[in-house]
């Protein structure tokens, strides 16, 4: 798969959860996906959906800032605006075998309302 193509399945990713489009999320996660952020480690698919998968109508939009592509690794930063003026940004690290994600680790950034910081529990 070339970075062009990389970069459009990752577009294609964040537009699916956008219309929490389960199903094609599903299909491009690898059946040995694993996951990280903060607070999962390296769950499985399967724990993924259950523990992750959120409806996704509090979400205003995504605005995808930066998509580095080398090889079958993927860096992308966002800026997630929620419904309500909350919002966050966030860089995933995607790591693809052939079309399908194998692993995706999440690092959160600052978040945000109505424009102002807003400190996180330590």
């Amino acid at each position: 798969m070339a970075a062009t193509d990389r970069a459009e399945a990752i577009r294609g990713i964040f537009a699916a959860y956008l219309r929490n489009d389960r199903k094609s999320v599903e299909e491009a996660l690898a059946d040995d996906f694993h996951f990280t952020s903060p607070f999962d480690d390296g769950i499985d698919k399967a724990t993924y959906f259950e523990r992750c998968w959120k409806n996704t109508d509090w979400i205003e939009r995504h605005e995808l800032e930066r998509i580095f592509v080398q090889g079958d690794e993927v860096f992308v930063s966002y800026h997630c605006v929620a419904k309500g003026g909350r919002s966050f940004r966030n860089t995933e690290f995607f790591v693809f075998s052939g079309d399908k994600v194998v692993r995706i680790d999440v690092y959160f950034g600052a978040t945000y309302q109505e424009g102002a910081f807003v400190k996180q529990p330590a």
